[in-house]
């Protein structure tokens, strides 16, 4: 398989539009990332808005470290398998999905829920994520994708040199599909994590997989995060500002502080707009990653 040859102003960047993605708060995420660090993991890997930026600047090489990806939503992590071993099968899928793109098709595809071959799982779940509701990955009890069809006028469904452009960015990553908990990261490593956010209301979204997100997830979480900070890792968290997470992370070694988030998934369009959110790091001051 040949590398692609992109241009040089050509960096990789999210493939997907993801509920609660960090494109808007990458300034503040870069300025609080540890100045030194070994390998970097990030176990919510959603969009991977972080690590694309850390990889484009060289940050996760400078430590002479790896990145490991995981998260627990399998189409998710199909795709970016797919992506990292060859783009070019999926490219050529997505343009056919492109072409024959109307209501009816959509629903078509929607109702797929059982295929085996890699290249249309990962096709399959591009094509739903731009042209659905809001770029809303939700599933039911059964693990099967709800969402309806958005109203967008032309969906950007096939982008060749995006995709490009993260499977260079994607080789020699470790790309796995896991649990938050069952990372493995040493003493001087970073971790990120962006997990479902804790949600008070029932406007709130936290089932991007089968298995919902909830109290007892996040408590769970918490505890990885003392058990991190013992080993000598460094993490950042991002939550939403509820009092249940503030709770959490009340004590130290936890450092909280309060970020100005755009809100883009309500059901009622009031609901949209800036809202406060924390990040959460065992680790001190700003640095100048920026």
């Amino acid at each position: 398989m040949s590398q692609p040859t992109l241009p040089n102003f050509q960096r990789a960047k999210p493939f997907v539009k993801w509920v609660g993605g960090k494109r808007s708060l990458l300034p503040e995420l870069l300025r609080r990332v540890p100045a030194q660090f070994k390998n970097y993991y990030e176990p919510f890997v959603g969009g991977g808005a972080l690590f694309y930026t850390l990889n484009n600047k060289g940050i996760i090489d400078i430590g002479g470290g790896q990145a490991f990806l995981s998260d627990v939503n399998f189409d998710l992590i199909i795709t970016y398998q797919v992506i990292q071993r060859d783009p070019e099968p999926l490219i050529a899928k997505l343009r056919e999905y492109a072409a024959k793109h109307n209501k009816g098709y959509y629903y078509h595809i929607r109702s797929q829920h059982q295929l085996d071959d890699r290249v249309e799982i990962a096709a399959r779940f591009i094509y739903l994520n731009k042209t659905c509701f809001n770029g809303l990955w939700r599933v039911n009890s059964k693990g099967e994708f709800n969402v309806p069809i958005g109203s967008y006028e032309n969906p950007a469904i096939c982008q060749p040199e995006d995709l490009r452009a993260c499977h260079v960015s994607l080789q020699a990553v470790e790309i796995t599909l896991c649990d938050f908990c069952d990372i493995a990261p040493c003493t001087d490593d970073f971790v990120y994590f962006d997990p479902p956010y804790h949600t008070q209301t029932s406007s709130g979204f936290t089932k991007y997989a089968q298995d919902d997100f909830g109290e007892g997830e996040h408590k769970a979480l918490r505890d990885l995060c003392r058990c991190l900070h013992e080993r000598g890792v460094f993490f950042m968290l991002s939550n939403s500002d509820t009092p249940l997470v503030r709770a959490l992370y009340a004590d130290a070694p936890f450092r909280i502080e309060v970020m100005q988030a755009p809100r883009m998934v309500n059901r009622n369009p009031t609901g949209r707009g800036a809202i406060n959110e924390l990040l959460i790091r065992n680790y001190g001051k700003e640095t100048d990653g920026e």
